[in-house]
């Protein structure tokens, strides 16, 4: 057998001493996340070698800022007597630009172009889709300040949580889509049984056509390239309905898609962007020309685009946020505890909270829970805000009132509030939207912020009855919601076994926060937080025609299907014709070989 390479030994010794010890490294870790996406990407170049496919450098211009700096007073995306969409950074309250939303018209002219380019698109080859994305996944790598930078402009966040929320993840999708996806859509043989053994039978994946997606603004280049990327790799053309808050950025990310497929002469068609207010966006989730839409966003929206899309009968992907719980569990090593605490700060305020998948509820035993509150308030409390700082802007101030509300009503109840909990005026970005870092505590399944969705940077902190795993999954199961969710603890503790087969969510993730879709599972939730799944092998079918065929097996010697005299219209004898029938069906079904024998005589005794 041959010798595996040896890992760097500082490496090696790093690991080494995290095991020992039982405790985490962040250097280690870092070091091996860089050591496993070194490993995936190399796992694309030898695609790559292999197939000769040399990624396709390219250029894309950047988007443009008004030369002048102007600061909007009252920041809006409703211009000023105008129908056009004003474009600013939440950060700041920085003028971008205006975006003249579509009409109807101009949609039905984004589906006619994008349906003439999938008709060609559809017959390439998945090698020829790999190279797109390849050199897609390229220009990603090279740009990914620049990325990260009209990221941050156009939604407020960091520069760090663009990196992770923008770029990483994406990098991620195009890896595996380029490593896994043909796996996923080659055609699959299925088996046969005894009575049709003379069949072959096979289930092809094929493209719908053109697609849409309809997607949220917290992350405006992921969000919006994700389901490009399974639409392409599927062999569809798609509509991308941008959210109005990051309309200004869309046109540069879109181009950046265009150029890849320009860069290996295809038709930049296949990839439409819509910007439109609410009233016309009907137009496209009920348009006959689309055959599948995903949506990423609120529960109320999508009662309203469930409603339009079922008018034309087009299937839906519905991922509508979640209230997701982080559960601690007592078994949590004194060692652990701190790098817990890492994850669910990272997990809680990413992108100022809104976060999809974020973390809405931590559950803590009663045994943890002091000691993980004692941790957690001077960290929340030491949070900075700004652009530049540990959190960034909200996308807007709409739901400021409401977070405010939800957080007296909570400490009206008893619940304690140690940090934060109203708007923030930043001292050098007056109007920007900023809520401060808040740290709720004692927070009960009966207050309404532990029910609703707060999509905002506020960590709220649960103590469960008990330590019980039925008293744990009570609590943490008892919003209507059900996307994402995590559950730490020591690996032999029984109640993660439990709790990962009993929480109503769509994912989770073991001693860890936001894996399930860092490794491209399916990616979705049950309850209120939608159906269906983007993302891994089921997102890429969901994007297909799924067409079962049947074929005979043997007809170069004849043998195919033929109705027998006794089944023949019109039918000679009834009573004689069912016992034959009856025959077939036990020769077929039967569990013993009696009963199999006996079928076949009745077969010959009413033939």
């Amino acid at each position: 057998m041959a010798a595996v390479p040896e890992a760097p030994r500082s490496l090696i010794e790093q690991l080494r001493l995290a095991l020992q010890n039982k405790t985490s490294i962040e250097a280690s870790d870092f070091v091996w996340s860089l050591v496993w996406t070194a490993v995936a990407l190399g796992a694309v170049w030898y695609i790559a070698i292999r197939e000769n496919d040399q990624p396709v450098r390219y250029k894309v211009p950047s988007p443009k800022v008004p030369e002048t700096v102007e600061i909007l007073e009252e920041p809006s995306i409703k211009a000023p007597n105008s129908d056009a969409v004003q474009c600013y950074a939440p950060a700041t309250g920085q003028f971008l630009g205006l975006v003249n939303p579509s009409t109807p018209v101009a949609i039905d002219r984004a589906v006619e172009q994008a349906q003439t380019a999938q008709t060609k698109w559809a017959a390439t080859s998945f090698r020829e889709r790999r190279a797109v994305l390849r050199s897609l996944l390229q220009h990603v790598l090279d740009n990914q300040e620049q990325i990260c930078r009209i990221a941050c402009l156009d939604s407020g966040k960091t520069m760090v949580d663009a990196q992770l929320g923008e770029v990483l993840v994406t990098a991620e999708k195009l890896v595996w889509t380029i490593k896994h996806g043909e796996k996923a859509l080659r055609p699959s043989r299925r088996p046969t049984n005894l009575l049709m053994a003379y069949k072959r039978n096979t289930v092809y994946y094929e493209p719908l056509g053109v697609v849409a997606a309809l997607v949220s603004w917290n992350y405006p280049f992921h969000n919006f390239i994700g389901p490009i990327i399974s639409a392409l790799f599927t062999g569809n053309a798609i509509v991308v309905k941008v959210s109005e808050q990051t309309a200004w950025s869309s046109t540069y990310f879109t181009n950046i898609v265009r150029g890849a497929l320009v860069a290996h002469g295809h038709d930049p068609a296949l990839v439409q962007t819509v910007v439109c207010w609410p009233d016309v966006a009907g137009h496209i989730t009920s348009h006959p020309g689309i055959s599948h839409i995903t949506f990423i966003g609120s529960r109320p929206v999508c009662h309203k685009v469930a409603e339009s899309a079922a008018t034309a009968l087009i299937p839906l992907v519905a991922e509508l946020g979640g209230k997701d719980a982080s559960i601690i569990l007592d078994s949590v090593s004194k060692g652990d505890l701190p790098r817990i605490v890492e994850t669910l700060l990272r997990g809680s305020f990413q992108a100022s909270g809104q976060n999809c998948i974020g973390i809405e509820r931590i559950i803590a035993a009663p045994s943890i829970y002091p000691k993980l509150l004692a941790l957690l308030e001077p960290r929340v409390k030491a949070l900075r805000l700004g652009p530049e700082a540990d959190v960034g802007a909200m996308i807007s101030d709409s739901s400021f009132s409401r977070l405010e509300a939800l957080i007296a009503d909570a400490v009206s109840k008893g619940a304690r509030l140690l940090a934060g909990g109203k708007r923030h005026i930043h001292p050098e970005h007056p109007q920007g939207h900023y809520f401060t870092p808040t740290l709720l505590a004692d927070v009960t399944p009966d207050m309404a912020i532990a029910q609703e969705e707060c999509f905002a940077p506020v960590m709220t902190l649960m103590k469960t009855p008990s330590d019980s795993a039925e008293d744990i999954l009570a609590v943490a199961n008892a919003p209507d919601f059900g996307l994402g969710s995590s559950v730490f603890g020591a690996e032999s503790d029984p109640r993660i076994r439990k709790i990962v087969k009993h929480i109503k969510a769509g994912m989770i993730a073991v001693n860890d926060f936001g894996a399930t879709y860092a490794v491209q599972l399916p990616f979705g939730g049950i309850a209120g937080s939608g159906y269906g799944r983007f993302a891994g092998e089921e997102g890429l079918r969901g994007l297909c025609n799924v067409k079962s065929v049947c074929e005979d097996r043997f007809v170069w010697v004849g043998i195919r299907t033929s109705i027998p005299p006794p089944m023949r219209y019109p039918v000679p004898d009834q009573e004689r014709s069912w016992r034959f029938a009856k025959g077939v069906v036990e020769t077929g079904y039967a569990a013993g070989v009696a009963g199999k024998v006996g079928g076949v005589l009745s077969i010959l005794k009413n033939s």
